[in-house]
């Protein structure tokens, strides 16, 4: 099984810059929502932390098979998106993830690993 998870957090809009990040989250959930009805993703969330003083505010968490979640960020629009919230977003990045069985493979290929 393969990483079936994505983790794009950010910690906040590059001061001056907040509208540009509220259009382009408008923008990036109806991507999202497209992606999610074509069937290239099975699911997604969005949280917005509770105000805590650390670096990262708020994430999506996306979910799919991981052949088609490998297709969606080598794609020109992922690419273009992450481009866009690096333009506005601080501390913004994605990476990727093993959820359910994937992770408990994770596992059990970590705990195979581990010296005797």
């Amino acid at each position: 099984m393969g990483m079936n998870a994505i983790f794009f957090a950010w910690n906040r809009s590059i001061p001056g810059r907040e509208n540009l990040s509220a259009e382009h989250f408008d923008d990036y959930v109806k991507y999202l929502e497209g992606l999610k009805q074509k069937g290239t993703i099975t699911t997604y969330d969005v949280v917005f932390l509770a105000n805590h003083g650390g670096d990262m505010n708020g994430f999506f968490f996306i979910q799919g098979d991981p052949g088609k979640l490998d297709g969606l960020v080598a794609s020109e629009n992922w690419q273009t998106h992450m481009v866009r919230a690096n333009m506005h977003l601080e501390g913004s990045g994605a990476v990727r993830g093993f959820t359910g069985q994937a992770a408990l493979q994770q596992k059990k290929l970590w705990n195979s690993l581990i010296p005797e």
